[in-house]
């Protein structure tokens, strides 16, 4: 474990949401990405992709979740643990929920539509028949990075921007 808490794997998958959320950003999609991850190993993989899939779900955990439920032959995902690079909207926390996913590790907050704590706490509210344990802030300074020089870029006065 890190000075923060964080294991050398947690960090391994991060970096590996994170080129994942490159992806999204080379499709020009919202640079968000997810891996949902059984008994140390990636089951589940996907990034932001509505745009190009013209479906407003293929958010990045939602093709991850699909992915894992889909390799592993069962819509529950007891055990998993999803890495993602920007704190779950509704939709998504709802397919956590749903998916029974234990651990969601986020690196950035999404303070206008997060559903991990940041505007509402779905994946840990009570009232629901399932909670999920929520960490954050793993490599949160790049996944935010990544983020302010797209949306920087597509407003066009980033350092990409034509």
């Amino acid at each position: 474990m890190s000075e923060y808490g964080w294991s050398n794997d947690d960090r391994r998958w991060m970096q590996h949401a994170l080129s994942l959320a490159g992806e999204a950003e080379r499709q020009g999609e919202v640079p968000v990405g997810a891996v949902v991850v059984v008994a140390a190993e990636a089951v589940g993989e996907g990034w932001n992709q509505p745009i190009a899939a013209q479906d407003p779900t293929a958010h990045a955990e939602v093709m991850a979740i699909r992915q894992a439920a889909r390799r592993l032959g069962n819509y529950r995902l007891p055990g998993a643990t999803l890495y993602v690079t920007l704190e779950p909207c509704p939709m998504c926390a709802g397919a956590i929920l749903h998916a029974r996913i234990a651990r969601v590790i986020i690196a950035a907050r999404d303070p206008r539509s997060g559903a991990a704590g940041s505007v509402v706490d779905l994946l840990r509210s009570a009232q629901f028949n399932h909670r999920c344990e929520v960490v954050t802030g793993l490599l949160e300074r790049d996944s935010g990075a990544l983020l302010k020089r797209f949306f920087q870029a597509r407003r066009g006065h980033g350092p990409d921007a034509d």
